[in-house]
């Protein structure tokens, strides 16, 4: 069965969501975050199938999250590595992380905590604005249109009644 793209759909998270496109795709960018760099370590600690992690890499590579590097030449062998683009897609990690812990962790706690290496403690993501830096909360932040909105689409009734507060 053929998945609907979301690449070209006027919303970020769409976007994002077609070029993560299931659920190993983070999880193998959390391992690289967590200092995985062989294809048989990713494969060993998600027990992931081999075709499965190699279309997964493939597509973080060809997407730009990821680089090869040539570790080995004969035969080639490569490390998968985070480029800036990739990096920057610790927030994102970093707030699913916080969600899990406060609604799905056990009684025990967290499974995993971040430590803030320049403040030297264990914290957690928080959603903040940029220019204020207080909390944005679903109950005091909407979305409004924003430049790259498709002019076409914006025109349309039911999208502006969406966007109008």
């Amino acid at each position: 069965m053929r998945r609907t793209s979301f690449a070209h759909w006027p919303c970020s998270i769409a976007r994002t969501m077609d070029l993560l496109g299931d659920w190993w795709t983070p999880l193998v960018l959390r391992e690289a975050f967590y200092g995985i760099k062989r294809f048989d370590v990713f494969q060993q600690e998600l027990g992931i199938a081999r075709n499965t992690l190699t279309d997964r890499l493939r597509r973080l590579v060809d997407e730009g999250l990821m680089e090869k590097q040539a570790y080995q030449q004969e035969p080639v062998r490569y490390d998968y590595v985070l480029t800036a683009k990739g990096r920057d897609f610790f927030g994102v990690l970093a707030a699913m992380n916080a969600w899990g812990d406060r609604w799905l962790a056990g009684e025990a706690g967290p499974p995993v905590v971040f430590h803030h290496d320049p403040c030297g403690h264990d914290s957690h993501a928080e959603v903040v604005c940029a220019d204020c830096k207080q909390p944005m909360t679903a109950d005091d932040t909407h979305p409004r249109l924003g430049p790259g909105y498709p002019p076409r689409l914006a025109e349309r009734p039911d999208v502006r009644e969406r966007f109008s507060r």
